[in-house]
């Protein structure tokens, strides 16, 4: 599965900019809890989320947005908005930290499989370490904003919320790659901690959480951006 670049397009005007990109998160947010999700639908997710940032900083770097958001109840919200960012940037990193981590355990699975060892340990590891990852969510309290905000506050903290649940939703979806019985990388055999491992189905695995760290390398690197947006315009 190959990972292509891309960001989403920001219109030209703020008018018709904020539609298209409550659109875009209403979809995602569907996207991510239908229950046909996949670990490509996380990848495009990840990428179209990317973008949804870019179009909110270019809507909040604007001279007429910026004058609104430095009034005195919005720069609160903004403030608050501020310190969540930071949030939002050590999950990134702890995620990005579980996919090197499950990257590894694959890797061990291949060479059980090469050695044609019980990888019934590796299996464990490989959920046991999958399973830690969804743990750290648990910590993540989602505050989303009131209504007398503008819509530029409101449209980070809907993105915020996006993201805490995309992430989650993107290590679920790894545990369940070994645990479901029809996709699984892992087929039991008769005996209940004896396992088959195909090489061509962890090799895919392997690609998917690749993918998926570029996903997130990318949405980092723009959440950084977002955050100097955000410390320019209440420095201003």
């Amino acid at each position: 599965m190959a990972y292509h670049q891309r960001s989403a397009s920001a219109p030209s005007s703020p008018r018709s900019n904020k539609p298209e990109i409550e659109q875009q998160l209403q979809r995602l947010s569907t996207t991510i809890f239908s229950p046909s999700a996949t670990i490509d639908t996380t990848c495009d997710g990840l990428r179209k989320l990317e973008g949804i940032y870019k179009c909110i900083e270019e809507m909040m770097c604007k001279p007429s947005n910026q004058v609104s958001l430095c009034q005195s109840l919005q720069r609160t919200a903004l403030e608050a908005e501020l310190g969540r960012s930071l949030v939002l940037l050590d999950l990134c990193n702890a995620v990005q930290g579980s996919f090197m981590e499950l990257k590894m355990s694959v890797q061990e699975l291949l060479f059980a499989l090469r050695r044609g060892d019980d990888a019934s340990f590796q299996v464990k590891a490989y959920i046991r370490l999958s399973k830690s990852a969804q743990k750290q969510f648990k910590k993540i309290s989602k505050k989303a904003v009131s209504e007398n905000e503008c819509r530029v506050v409101m449209l980070m903290a809907e993105a915020r919320e996006i993201t805490i649940s995309l992430l989650e939703s993107t290590c679920g979806l790894l545990s369940k790659e070994v645990e479901m019985p029809k996709c699984s990388l892992i087929s039991k055999t008769f005996q209940k901690t004896k396992f088959v491992c195909e090489e061509e189905q962890l090799r895919a695995l392997e690609r998917s959480i690749g993918d998926l760290e570029t996903g997130v390398e990318l949405l980092y690197r723009r959440l950084i951006q977002n955050r100097v947006s955000l410390l320019n315009t209440l420095s201003s």
